[in-house]
């Protein structure tokens, strides 16, 4: 059963935000028309949206931002939404919703924000603080996915027949190899100047950790892949890995892809997970330096790299996607924010990346993710207790709209030693809780 839906124009925008809530999110299938006599004639479920009801139809009055092609600042007013905060609050009798929520979606969806500021951090990165979710409150909740079960209900009730999606929870734990080992495998250079850092900082206790590390005395804090594994087979998981595998530079301090321990681990991983790139540091915009690479890493697993995650989160847009666009990336795992937890984009659910610069949908699919465990413990300053209470309440929030629930973390954290003692317990309990 198709929807038959009037608009004013049709558009890149509006087709794109009508495929994401309609067929995505709903299972809606539906046309468009312009043609207000061909809908008035049309028997079956239908909606109208535009600037003006004809009749009695089911409308939602719309905005302009979904007409237009350029970017420029936005002014709203917004309006409170079934226990969320919603823009592009509408007036009127007659509406569906309170709000034009095909133009919120957008809004979020797109990243449109993100076009208009350039204050940025230290390291060029679009702040969470900066944005309209978290001035609102709403940083935490998939708003779109809860606008879009708000809406299904409301369509639901208008035509009985009309099949709607029932959304099912998923979650994708992903993890960050930026270090592969804290100490082994690292060269000469590297180690004697990393005794001789211990030894100018008067840091005896890892002197000596390092010493029995390399000596085989004692396992290296970063290797905690055969608890991942344990992991993965004990709650049936589908990992990705993000290898780091730049240059050696400042931010960039993997083992070279030169060591055969390296590579063998990544194969290792290439068996059990999926694995993806994790664009280095320096590697920021660059094409060519990131398709190096990408071959780099390919040419180790001997399959294509689809899927990546910047290092450090470093995302400019729509730059970094038209970059990994050029380079046959057709997946990406970046959209979240170091600083606070939440839903960037404002859903818990992969959708198309849409290119505001030039109009246009693309196809790189963006995969959300949730929650760091960076945030938690460096950022936010989180216990290890605290940590968990904040993860449980994001899944809770994703289970509630069936969305998919990501997680980054870093082998470094499930080491559990030094800064990360209890983080490996409190995975665990996290999963436990995923799970259950």
């Amino acid at each position: 059963m198709k929807m038959l839906i009037l608009v004013p124009k049709v558009t890149g925008r509006v087709m794109y935000v009508f495929d994401l809530m309609f067929r995505q999110l709903l299972g809606i299938d539906f046309d468009l028309t312009i043609d207000a006599e061909q809908f008035k004639a049309f028997g079956g479920p239908k909606l109208h949206y535009g600037l003006q009801r004809l009749g009695d139809e089911l409308f939602v009055k719309a905005v302009e931002i979904l007409f237009e092609r350029h970017i420029h600042e936005q002014s709203f007013r917004t309006v409170v939404f079934e226990g969320t905060v919603a823009p592009y609050a509408v007036f009127g009798q007659g509406n569906l919703m309170p709000f034009d929520v095909f133009a919120a979606s957008f809004f979020l969806v797109s990243r449109y924000e993100e076009y208009l500021t350039q204050v940025r951090d230290k390291y060029g990165r679009f702040q969470a603080e900066s944005t309209w979710m978290f001035e609102n409150g709403m940083l935490q909740k998939p708003l779109v996915n809860i606008w879009s079960i708000a809406l299904g209900q409301r369509l639901k009730s208008a035509f009985p027949d009309l099949p709607i999606r029932n959304p099912k929870f998923d979650f994708v734990p992903t993890y960050d190899i930026d270090a592969a080992w804290a100490y082994k495998h690292k060269g000469l250079y590297r180690t004697v100047g990393g005794f001789i850092k211990d030894l100018t900082s008067d840091n005896r206790e890892q002197m000596r950790e390092r010493h029995q590390v390399l000596r085989g005395k004692r396992k290296d804090p970063f290797d905690s892949f055969d608890f991942q594994f344990e992991l993965q087979k004990e709650f049936k998981l589908k990992p990705i890995y993000f290898i780091l595998c730049g240059d050696y530079d400042t931010n960039d301090k993997n083992i070279s892809l030169r060591k055969e321990a390296f590579r063998n681990l990544i194969k290792h991983l290439g068996d059990y997970a999926d694995v993806g790139i994790h664009p280095s540091f320096s590697s920021y915009l660059d094409a060519e330096k990131l398709r190096k690479e990408i071959d780099n890493l390919s040419e180790v697993l001997h399959r294509p790299l689809t899927k990546s995650r910047q290092h450090f989160l470093r995302m400019n847009l729509p730059r970094s996607y038209q970059k990994l666009i050029e380079l046959d990336i057709s997946d990406d795992y970046t959209m979240g924010f170091a600083s606070q937890a939440g839903f960037r984009a404002g859903i818990a659910d992969t959708f198309r990346f849409y290119d505001l610069e030039n109009d246009m949908v693309t196809n790189l699919r963006v995969h959300p993710f949730a929650l760091m465990d960076g945030t938690m413990r460096d950022y936010l300053d989180l216990d290890v207790e605290a940590s968990l209470a904040l993860a449980k309440q994001l899944v809770d929030e994703v289970k509630a709209v069936g969305g998919t629930f990501i997680y980054l973390t870093h082998n470094e954290t499930l080491g559990g030693e030094k800064r990360w003692v209890g983080w490996p317990e409190m995975y665990r309990q996290l999963l436990e809780y995923i799970t259950q």
